[in-house]
């Protein structure tokens, strides 16, 4: 490594700026500790506060792995996310269903909701600064609003808004957001902000929108992300970037030929990734928190998603745990 290129942290980057976050799981904690204390000041559990990790069975509550991520971040004075407590996926089956095996009734489900919410965020009330309370919700389709979840469908379209009740009921001090992909595209960026003036109109306790920064290394442009952050600065409500990384694969593409990236992509990524970053220090007094989804390319959930069988290379550190091009420019500036 030359003598320019000394691997400063990332945190340390960007103290003036906004935190510096990874999504983690109980077993990367171990296995990439010294990446992860050197870099990042910042924790979201992956998978370990999801309803069908954490409350697995009805009156179970299964708290070790997800603990071990919450003390692992507080022994290191890191700031700890909570992900998620409402969702339509990962949820048990039985969570909608009665005890007769039918579906489960409005106020049954808004019981089970409300009880999962309050033992959860009671358990790491003060610990975990900001909750996803919902994820998610809003539909992908061009013409409709609301994901037609179980959620939507057994109780309602005031589950959002019962869900924010419940957590800001039992923790008032912690943030709370809502949280989603392809909140930057224009169709689905209106019905967010949709859903956000409504809560807000009725005084719901929102107070930050997550926008999930799944993107590859073609899209979106700089000019479609700074557009949403700008409407989105108009509600009043601060922004993370919650789940960010940048697939080296566009939309559609569907190759897996490939056993390392190309030169090329390696390339694209580190400018793509130089460029969303000049854009989030221009918007640091909107946004408070980046959060990569992942650590190193080693461990990352596009590893054979959405094509099967394909490896994926979008984050800052490479499968050995080195810098990346990508990384220079980030923590350069």
């Amino acid at each position: 490594m030359s003598s320019d290129q000394q691997v400063v942290s990332l945190c340390d980057a960007y103290k003036d700026y906004f935190p510096i976050g990874a999504a983690v799981s109980s077993r990367c904690i171990h296995t990439h500790r010294d990446l992860l204390l050197r870099h990042f000041c910042s924790v979201t559990a992956t998978n370990e506060m999801k309803f069908s990790s954490i409350h697995p069975d009805e009156g179970s509550y299964q708290f070790v792995l997800a603990d071990s991520i919450v003390e692992f971040a507080e022994a290191n004075d890191m700031l700890i996310r909570g992900h998620t407590l409402v969702w339509h996926q990962q949820t048990p089956e039985r969570v909608f269903i009665d005890s007769d095996g039918a579906s489960a009734s409005r106020d049954l489900l808004l019981s089970r909701m409300r009880d999962h919410i309050e033992t959860v965020v009671s358990r790491y009330k003060g610990r975990v600064y900001c909750w996803d309370v919902v994820n998610e919700a809003i539909d992908d389709k061009g013409s409709d609003y609301l994901r037609p979840s179980k959620w939507l469908q057994i109780i309602g379209p005031d589950y959002i808004e019962k869900a924010f009740e419940y957590a800001h009921a039992v923790d008032p001090d912690a943030l709370l957001f809502y949280n989603d992909y392809n909140a930057v595209a224009p169709y689905k960026r209106e019905k967010i902000m949709r859903l956000i003036t409504e809560l807000q109109q009725k005084g719901i306790p929102i107070h930050g929108i997550g926008l999930q920064g799944h993107w590859n290394i073609y899209w979106p442009s700089v000019d479609e992300i700074r557009y949403a952050l700008d409407d989105y600065a108009r509600l009043g409500l601060t922004i993370q970037i919650t789940e960010l990384d940048l697939s080296v694969f566009a939309y559609g593409d569907t190759r897996i030929d490939l056993t390392e990236p190309t030169s090329e992509m390696m390339e694209l990524q580190a400018k793509r990734y130089e460029e969303l970053f000049r854009l989030f220090r221009e918007y640091k007094g909107v946004i408070s928190g980046v959060t990569f989804w992942g650590i190193a390319d080693d461990v990352t959930w596009l590893h054979n998603f959405p094509v099967r069988g394909r490896r994926d290379w979008p984050l800052l550190f490479d499968c050995e745990h080195q810098p990346k091009e990508s990384f220079y420019r980030v923590a350069r500036f």
